[in-house]
């Protein structure tokens, strides 16, 4: 079901891509370009980090929602798509976050 959901955002994220700018809010986005998506992704991680201080489980459901949309958002606009960050998830399964870490040197 997860992956259901991933799938058509991302599908319809790549549609908005070449929509005009004046019919969806990720169609302007994608307008304005890459500093503006990462603005974005910037507000909404900060708003995360709030709603976590807060301790209220549902703002943090609400602007972890925003975070991953936003970064959907930026991964589109970038070639890119949610199955890519899952395989990369999936390769990293099953291996010490330690052992990752120290491979990347």
């Amino acid at each position: 079901m997860s992956e259901d959901i991933l799938k058509r955002l991302t599908e319809t994220l790549e549609a908005r891509k070449s929509a005009s700018p004046d019919s969806s809010y990720v169609a302007k986005l994608h307008a304005k370009g890459l500093d503006a998506i990462l603005k974005k992704v910037g507000e909404e991680a900060t708003e995360t980090v709030m709603a976590a201080k807060d301790g209220q489980n549902e703002k943090i459901i609400y602007e972890v929602a925003d975070l991953w949309f936003h970064t959907l958002v930026l991964l589109s606009h970038r070639g890119l798509s949610a199955q890519d960050v899952l395989d990369e998830l999936a390769r990293r399964e099953g291996v010490s976050g330690i052992d990752e870490k120290a491979a990347r040197k």
